[in-house]
């Protein structure tokens, strides 16, 4: 389906989704000052996923959104690696960044470096290789959040947010693939994948993240109506239980009250009397 337009747009699509994709997750790391959960694992393979996807990206020819957005991936992946590293492992932030510095340095060299000798001598294997690795690498990084999904029963560390916009931006770039001038299937692959594996993770939050939340909040609701109906039933219990008691007390007291007075009459009567 060749249309230019469609393919820039959605590419661009994509890449937006892409460059902010990351930035709930950064936040809320921050912001609860911890990354327990989030594996550094898959941040660092997909640091590293950039730099083939952006190799197989650029000489492709795609448009210049996808072209771009591979080097926001790596970015991104490398901050939220550096978080991981400075809360999980107690880094400073000194060495934090200096690492991250480096291994970016390294990342952006070997990219340029592979762009210019596949520019030149495009083989077909070598441009092949570039897209199985970035999916690969991709792919790795979201199956390792899938083995402590599986070690812990729940999925945790992760933003939502973050997952939904990632997935948001494969579905843009994938129809962006799609609307280029030739079907691109390896591009469809690397996208396609990660796409199916976020819609995994969303299974497994909703498996075991929201479904033992609705089911609390539903015993939680039966008990309040339960325990509301036996509050009723008691109320009205006491309620009864007062009614009676004080219509016995009325009718003692006045019994009471009448003889008593007979007598006391009485006794007066005879004091007068005599």
């Amino acid at each position: 389906m060749d249309n230019p337009a469609a393919a820039n747009t959605l590419g661009t699509l994509g890449a937006v989704c892409w460059s902010i994709q990351l930035l709930p997750q950064i936040i809320l790391n921050h912001r609860r000052g911890h990354a327990t959960g989030l594996q550094p694992s898959m941040m660092i393979l997909w640091a590293w996923a950039g730099v083939p996807l952006g190799v197989y990206n650029i000489v492709s020819a795609f448009n210049l959104a996808l072209q771009v957005q591979p080097q926001i991936l790596a970015l991104l992946s490398l901050v939220t690696w550096g978080q991981c590293l400075h809360y999980q492992k107690r880094w400073t932030v000194l060495k934090t960044v200096l690492a991250a510095a480096a291994i970016g340095a390294v990342m952006a060299g070997v990219e340029v470096g592979l762009v210019f000798a596949l520019w030149r001598r495009r083989r077909r294997w070598a441009v092949t290789l570039m897209a199985v690795l970035s999916a690969l690498l991709l792919a790795l990084g979201v199956l390792r959040h899938y083995v402590d999904i599986w070690k812990h029963r729940t999925v945790r560390g992760i933003s939502f947010l973050f997952v939904g916009i990632d997935a948001l931006g494969d579905v843009f770039s994938l129809v962006s693939v799609v609307f280029q001038a030739e079907l691109d299937v390896l591009g469809v692959v690397i996208y396609g994948t990660e796409l199916v594996l976020w819609l995994g993770v969303f299974v497994a939050g909703g498996w075991y993240n929201l479904l033992p939340r609705l089911r609390e909040r539903w015993r939680r609701l039966v008990r309040g109506g339960k325990e509301g109906e036996r509050g009723e039933e008691l109320e009205q219990g006491q309620r009864e239980d007062n009614n009676t008691g004080r219509a016995t007390g009325m009718a003692t007291l006045h019994d009471g009250a009448s003889s008593t007075s007979v007598f006391r009459t009485a006794s007066r009567s005879r004091s007068i009397e005599t």
